[in-house]
């Protein structure tokens, strides 16, 4: 079977979250960037490849270098180009585009017949913090998908499990 590396060859390669990636792998990384080449695991020989690595972190590599968590040469080949995306809090404008796009996904996913969000849904949308960022958007936009009995998403969808879970721990502060 093919590996990951070798699928991209000619092409582009996205890691995402590297600053999770535990240092032993991170100096495998940093090989295969330098050289170009690897050794596959239960290979004979060499591979050469040439792909273009995109990686993506929700961690500041300059601080995870510093407390010693990321290794500061890897993090010097592949900070070539930086793209600095403010979370989602900042730029509470993309929150309808992207509300309808995941609703369209997972509308079509579940083969439900929803037309959109209710004024007050999107209003709650715009208001929340998104400590998640996008992901927690598309699961919230996923998990209403799924409640949904209408042909339109209402306010109680939206955050619903999250309200639970806070519910829950107010009630295990209460209890204590």
């Amino acid at each position: 079977k093919k590996g990951l590396f070798v699928q991209a060859h000619n092409g582009s390669f996205f890691l995402d979250e590297i600053s999770e990636m535990p240092i032993t792998m991170q100096s495998k990384l940093l090989r295969v960037l330098e050289e170009r080449e690897f050794f596959p695991l239960g290979g004979n020989q060499t591979i050469r490849v040439n792909t273009r690595i995109i990686t993506a972190s929700n961690r500041n590599l300059t601080e995870e270098v510093d407390r010693g968590r990321f290794r500061e040469d890897l993090f010097y080949r592949i900070h070539v180009i930086v793209i600095q995306l403010p979370s989602l809090r900042e730029r509470k404008e993309d929150i309808p585009l992207l509300a309808k796009h995941f609703l369209k996904k997972y509308r079509n996913e579940m083969n439900k017949d929803i037309k959109g969000f209710s004024s007050a849904a999107l209003q709650k949308m715009l208001q929340h913090n998104w400590p998640g960022n996008v992901r927690e958007l598309e699961n919230t936009i996923e998990s209403a998908v799924a409640l949904a009995t209408g042909d339109e998403i209402q306010t109680e969808l939206i955050l619903s499990r999250q309200e639970s879970e806070d519910d829950v721990g107010i009630k295990t502060l209460k209890e204590a």
